[in-house]
Parts: structure tokens; sequence; C-alpha cells
């Protein structure tokens, strides 16, 4: 078993969402963790969720990367602790450094909600080590500020160092400018730390755990933490 915490953070609105894919879907233990908890012992695995933290004053995540919690965080990380930032949670980790490049207004400056396609690029991380090389995976985002922005020179570490792991791209998985969704540099959708234990995505997996809701393709990404452990 797998030990799973979710961080709740004033504005958070996708952490019962999370909670329930750990719970009920991959059935791991799990415990929400209030912003301002300081102690993560005994966990496996942190989620930062989606949602609007601290209502995104100033800019997405960046009061959010001040609360007590992240030193805890950043702490874990440094241990070797699986950290996912969903959406906001993504936001946040590259606003505390945890990760490279910014997540900055999507191309048009509208808020965006539905299903895309993100194709698997990096298939031997520890968050798609379930996904077929090249597989398109249907996950829906829902963000205003997902658009990828990073310099040149940390895009090519990113890009030589394999540290992509998800790309926007249409329904054959093709890469191109018609299917990335927010102006994303290189339609990057997901990436990791250089270790390779922190990852940040756009898309939603944990709302793509279910038929119902749509597809099921977000289990890939959540079993694979699961699996990263017991191998």
């Amino acid at each position: 078993m797998m030990k799973f915490g979710v961080i709740q953070f004033p504005g958070s609105n996708c952490d019962q969402d999370a909670y329930y894919a750990v719970r009920d879907v991959l059935k791991q233990p799990v415990e929400y963790i209030w912003h301002q908890e300081t102690d993560l012992s005994g966990f496996d695995c942190i989620i930062l969720p989606g949602g609007f933290s601290y209502g995104d004053y100033l800019r997405t995540g960046a009061i959010a990367r001040f609360s007590p919690v992240m030193n805890a965080v950043h702490d874990f990380a440094d241990k070797g602790g699986r950290v996912i930032g969903i959406c906001n949670g993504f936001q946040i980790l590259c606003e505390a450094q945890l990760l490279p490049g910014a997540l900055i207004p999507n191309v048009g400056l509208r808020f965006i909600c539905k299903y895309v396609n993100v194709r698997a690029e990096n298939t031997g991380s520890d968050f798609t080590r379930l996904c077929e090389p090249g597989q398109v995976l249907r996950i829906p985002i829902a963000h205003h500020g997902g658009n990828y922005y990073a310099d040149p020179d940390t895009l090519k570490s990113l890009e030589d160092n394999n540290r992509v792991i998800l790309r926007y791209c249409d329904d054959e998985g093709n890469v191109t400018e018609s299917s990335n969704p927010n102006g994303s540099l290189n339609n990057i959708a997901g990436i990791i730390n250089d270790r390779g234990n922190v990852a940040g995505m756009m898309p939603h997996p944990e709302r793509a755990v279910e038929e119902v809701l749509g597809s099921t393709d977000g289990v890939l990404i959540l079993k694979s933490i699961v699996e990263s452990l017991r191998t």
C-alpha cells in the first residue's frame, strides 16, 4: 500500500476529486493535509490539487508557495518522496521552484474547460510508466493560466533530458498547433524535475478515473505512481 496526502490550500477545489480517486479507485490510503501542517512523515506521495489557492491573487500559486506546508514539501521531495501537482498544483510547484518555468495566461485569455488529448512522452517516469510510448490519453483540463513557458535554455534542458512527460496532441498523437489548447511552448502539458520524483501537469487525471466521467485514462497516471513504489 502507498499512503497519499492531498494538500488543502484555501481555495483548493479539486482536493475531494483527488481524495476520491485515490481512496475509491486506487484503493490506497489517503489523508487530507491542511496547508499549515509542517510534518509530512508517513506519506509516500503528496498531491497538490487543482483549484484557486488564495483566490489566485497576485498570480496563480504565488501566495500558496509561502504556506507552511511548502517547506515540508521541499524537504519531502529532497528525500525522494513523490510529489505531483495538478493544474493549480503545477502552478504552485513552479512558483516554489520545485519545477522550472512558469504557467502564464492562456493564449486568448479565456478559461478553458474541456477534454483534450495528451501524448505520453517519457514512459519511464514514476508518473507515466504504465503508459505505452506515444500513447494518447484523453484527460480534461480546466484552467485560465495553463500556458507553460520557460526560457530557451530551460526548455532545451527539459527536452534533452526527457523531462517532458505529457504533450498536447490530436486524436492520432500528432503534436500540432491546433491541438495546443493554451499556447504552451512545445505543446508541453506535464514535466518532471531532474530527479524524476516531482511532476506537474495541467490535465486532471483525477477527473478521468471512471467511465461515467468520460474517460479512465487518468488511472494510468495515478496507478503509475503506485507502481513506482513497488520497483
